[in-house]
């Protein structure tokens, strides 16, 4: 009795089935993309408008410097990045009106009347140009970090909600005035120098 062939596959097809698997994966997967820091500008001043030239006091400033071994100097001090928020904290709100921290300044802000802000102060970042990418978003994180916990912290207890969670006016292209009354007390003032040879010291 004959042994029956073991019958052949059709494989003609796969090579089709293959390449439509792989661009299904290619259509449907994610891929990781860099993102930056989202800061919103401060608007031009008016043609007319006459800006008063202040000179910046040192007690104005908030020195961060970071080094090209990705040490952290906050004020001529080296610090952990862990601490790096909450002293950004106390200095941008000077909450015991320490001489030593920027001066505040009695404004008038819609909701809240009259106010002490910290209006001239500064946050002074500057990095080595072989810090890493690492370092230099972390850091650019905490000091962000500070600006929106400061923000959130007084929203809950003006307005009962999150900063970030404030509804914005009828017109969709207007932020909500509460968000610009806090943003007025809280002003995002980082400046950052472009990076040098700052080395090890």
């Amino acid at each position: 009795m004959a042994r029956r062939g073991i019958p052949e596959v059709n494989a003609s097809s796969m090579a089709d089935i293959a390449f439509l698997l792989l661009i299904f994966f290619l259509v449907s997967t994610t891929m990781d993309t860099d993102t930056g820091l989202f800061r919103k500008l401060p608007p031009m001043p008016e043609k007319d408008q006459q800006e008063e030239q202040k000179e910046i006091k040192e007690r104005n400033i908030f020195v961060v410097l970071v080094n090209k071994y990705n040490q952290l100097f906050v004020e001529n001090d080296l610090m952990d990045i862990r601490d790096l928020r909450t002293a950004a904290k106390e200095f941008i709100e000077n909450p015991d009106n320490k001489s030593t921290l920027p001066e505040r300044v009695l404004t008038e802000v819609e909701y809240f009347g009259l106010w002490p802000v910290t209006k001239y102060h500064v946050i002074s970042l500057q990095n080595d140009k072989g810090t890493s990418y690492e370092t230099y978003m972390a850091v650019q994180n905490e000091l962000t970090a500070a600006y929106n916990e400061l923000r959130n912290e007084l929203s809950l207890k003006k307005f009962g909600t999150k900063y970030d969670d404030l509804s914005r006016g009828d017109d969709f292209e207007d932020e909500d005035p509460r968000k610009n009354a806090i943003d007025e007390i809280y002003p995002l003032k980082v400046s950052e120098a472009e990076p040098k040879d700052i080395g090890g010291n």
